[in-house]
């Protein structure tokens, strides 16, 4: 055995590119493009009302983009915070050297956790006075304030103070000598939908109840704390939701949220997926293709195998549904989604071969297939389908 080991260690074929790694486009990977990134960005804060800040949402690795690609890039177009979910993430985020304020969107709640965030210099979401209480401790241990945000839970029944408590806690929070209230925020929980807008939606019910408890805790503008409510959709319901601050997620990655607007966003999508073509095999009529046989050809056909499946985060209720784009043209998926391949039907295509690279995600010419499309084919939601990419699939940057 040992003879073996050394056999293949002096075998190894060390003229590999990307340091050593396996080519990342060798099987199927995702491109990021940065710049679309910033110019989304960009674009996202020209919609905004004067003096709105823009936290750019980075969490679950930037929705699958990578989030040090994504944040840098956010940063270039204008984005003045970040937000995570994460205290993991956050810290990931400053061993990159990003220096800008990062919020924790998620709740921290012990004081483990919120010491590595003081030491991180990372920002909590804060829900109850007990971690308020824990954040002056670490503050007056180190003879600094520790700054955080305070969320109040107006409708989405998740995080967040109380707002029929808010108004006692909060003054008592502002006594305390050893934190720094940066924000005050609340989450929109029916932005999307398309009643959005009527006078007496939930969405608008929100709102007037975030402004009524603004009111009554009657900020001192010395303090400069962001009051933020509006995610993607929120945004584009129009300034009343924008305050000091708008967290963007969806929109930045260039999609539009999903509700009914006039304006145009012209948004660039920053994701392509692709995978490239293991095997071509022909089939005759009648031959059922994958597990299960759920698809039979009707005529003599050809089939591509693309190495990637549902262990990459194709999800496997998208079988039979999709279509694959190469060369300008759409070409059906058959067969069950398996755990690493798929299977294409290319009968009609001369030029596709072993090696040829296929898009899954993105455009070509005039078709394009974007998570939307994904996601209404299989009643799921596109953030859903960008989260679900796992990390096996190589994100490469090509800009």
């Amino acid at each position: 055995m040992s003879i073996f080991l050394n056999n293949r260690k002096n075998n190894v074929d060390t003229n590999l590119n990307f340091d050593g790694e396996v080519d990342p486009t060798q099987r199927a990977w995702i491109e990021v493009s940065g710049k679309a990134i910033e110019a989304n960005v960009r674009q996202l804060r020209s919609k905004l009302k004067n003096n709105c800040q823009f936290m750019a949402v980075v969490k679950a690795d930037g929705y699958g983009h990578d989030a040090k690609v994504v944040s840098e890039n956010a940063i270039k177009g204008g984005a003045s915070q970040l937000g995570v979910a994460t205290l993991k993430e956050g810290i990931k985020l400053r061993t990159y050297g990003i220096n800008v304020p990062i919020l924790v969107l998620g709740n921290l709640y012990t004081k483990k956790d919120l010491l590595l965030c003081f030491r991180n210099d990372l920002m909590p979401t804060v829900s109850t006075i007990r971690e308020c209480l824990i954040c002056n401790n670490i503050g007056k241990s180190n003879n600094l304030k520790f700054s955080l945000h305070l969320k109040v839970d107006t409708g989405m029944s998740r995080l967040g103070f109380e707002c029929n408590q808010f108004v006692q806690q909060f003054n008592d929070i502002n006594s305390l000598e050893n934190i720094s209230i940066k924000g005050i925020y609340s989450h929109l929980a029916c932005a999307d939908e398309k009643n959005a807008l009527h006078p007496n939606s939930s969405v608008q019910l929100q709102r007037e109840k975030f402004q009524k408890l603004l009111k009554l805790i009657n900020i001192n503008k010395t303090q400069n704390i962001k009051i933020h409510l509006a995610n993607s959709a929120g945004m584009m319901l129009g300034k009343d939701f924008h305050f000091d601050m708008v967290r963007i997620g969806l929109s930045m990655y260039g999609y539009g949220p999903l509700i009914r607007t006039n304006e145009k966003l012209f948004l660039k999508p920053a994701l392509y997926l692709k995978s490239k073509v293991t095997f071509i095999r022909m089939i005759e009529k009648g031959v059922g293709v994958s597990y299960g046989n759920k698809f039979v050809s009707n005529r003599k056909t050809k089939l591509a195998v693309l190495s990637i499946g549902y262990a990459d985060g194709i999800i496997r209720n998208l079988s039979g549904k999709i279509s694959i784009i190469y060369n300008k043209k759409l070409y059906p998926q058959v067969g069950s989604i398996t755990m690493d391949q798929m299977m294409v039907d290319i009968t009609d295509s001369d030029d596709i071969k072993v090696g040829s690279t296929m898009i899954l995600l993105g455009s070509d010419g005039g078709q394009s297939i974007s998570p939307i499309d994904w996601a209404d084919k299989c009643n799921n939601i596109p953030w859903e389908i960008l989260c679900s990419f796992k990390n096996r699939l190589p994100r490469v940057q090509i800009d």
